[in-house]
């Protein structure tokens, strides 16, 4: 019998030593064959672990197609004769059909020139990208893990970087420490050690005795390679983050590293079960916006989700009436755009390059808390 992903993770340290918080997310999430991502085509919804703007309604989608036809506008304007949209994190393909659905209805002469690029590490959920986009199986160019080069339109990513591998590190009263992980019979634990990698101090922000923060370097790095195989477009994020400052730290003095199981979330247990359970970590999007302007991007924007999709005409779209479907459609949006819930939670970051600064429609209203 094969054994566990938790017991090859103590296999792993017995040989070479605690890890850091970073591998163990990475083992966790991606490994190929145990990993959490591995294991199923799709892990949110009613039947996953939790939810995602995706799930919630067609209508998150359907106005993020708006903001794309903009975008295609302003290509098409100099001199584009198509529009890659490339989807980062792709999933099973829910998002990639709501947009595609929106466009044919609403833009179909932007639907013609869609050349649609689908990114996703779990081959479970690549094996049904065409059967999921339906109708709008043409459009698409390819399924694979990595990005393709000399993209010539958008990068979509919703809830990519929350979920890639952090660092941790932990303010002491002697010092600063990293976190690592390693195991004591069995039972995988928590140990300290100095910092020994430069690159984890780089967006470090200031920390009190007792107080812990997430290192997005693989978030840094994603946004480093989406800036290169960008020829001439935008990057689209849509992400669960904050803004260093000393009260939020005050208030997150243990961070915003979260385990997601059975839509329970806990910040104790993530270190349980790998590979049965989501890990999640907040975006630091001074960080984000730090690499995305180091590589050639330009930031349009970072506002709050309310702002983005009210701007882009999302309370538009809502059906009235007291059946069924409007009633759902009314209560889908309220989860969207309230908040307290997803509305202000997630940020929509939206960068550029080789386009100018246009004033995007989705962030004429923004702003950000």
């Amino acid at each position: 019998m094969k054994p566990s992903l938790h017991d090859r993770i103590v296999s792993i340290i017995r040989e070479r030593g605690p890890i850091s918080v970073a591998s163990f997310m990475e083992l966790a999430l991606y490994d190929p064959e145990q990993g959490y991502y591995a294991g199923a085509a799709q892990r949110s919804g009613r039947h996953g672990d939790f939810y995602t703007s995706v799930d919630v309604a067609a209508l998150f989608g359907a106005t993020i197609a708006e903001q794309l036809a903009e975008l295609w506008d302003l290509l098409r304007k100099e001199g584009a004769d198509h529009f890659d949209l490339v989807e980062a994190a792709a999933g099973n393909a829910r998002l990639a059909r709501d947009i595609l659905d929106a466009a044919a209805e609403r833009h179909p002469k932007f639907y013609e020139r869609i050349r649609l690029f689908l990114i996703e590490r779990s081959l479970a959920a690549r094996r049904v990208h065409r059967e999921g986009l339906g109708p709008h199986a043409g459009r698409l160019v390819s399924s694979s893990e990595d990005l393709p080069s000399a993209i010539d339109g958008a990068i979509v990513a919703n809830e990519l970087l929350d979920a890639l591998p952090v660092a941790v590190l932990q303010m002491t009263e002697d010092g600063l420490y990293e976190v690592v992980i390693g195991e004591h019979g069995g039972v995988l634990s928590e140990e300290v050690r100095p910092v020994h990698d430069p690159d984890l101090l780089r967006t470090l922000p200031a920390l009190e005795p007792g107080q812990r923060v997430e290192i997005g370097c693989a978030a840094s790095s994603w946004v480093r390679d989406a800036a290169a195989a960008l020829s001439r477009g935008f990057v689209l994020l849509f992400d669960y983050g904050y803004t260093p400052s000393p009260e939020f730290f005050r208030l997150h003095p243990k961070g915003t590293l979260m385990s997601y199981r059975g839509h329970r979330a806990s910040g104790e247990a993530w270190l349980s079960d790998p590979g049965e359970r989501d890990i999640t970590a907040h975006v630091n999007l001074a960080a984000v916006r730090a690499s995305a302007e180091a590589h050639g991007l330009t930031t349009l924007g970072i506002v709050d989700q309310t702002y983005f999709l009210l701007s882009l005409g999302l309370a538009d779209r809502v059906a009235a009436g007291d059946d069924a479907r409007a009633i759902r459609e009314r209560l889908a949006a309220r989860t969207l755009l309230m908040p307290g819930g997803l509305g202000d939670t997630m940020k929509a970051m939206v960068f550029a390059k080789s386009v100018g600064t246009p004033a995007l429609r989705g962030l004429r209203a923004g702003r950000l808390t």
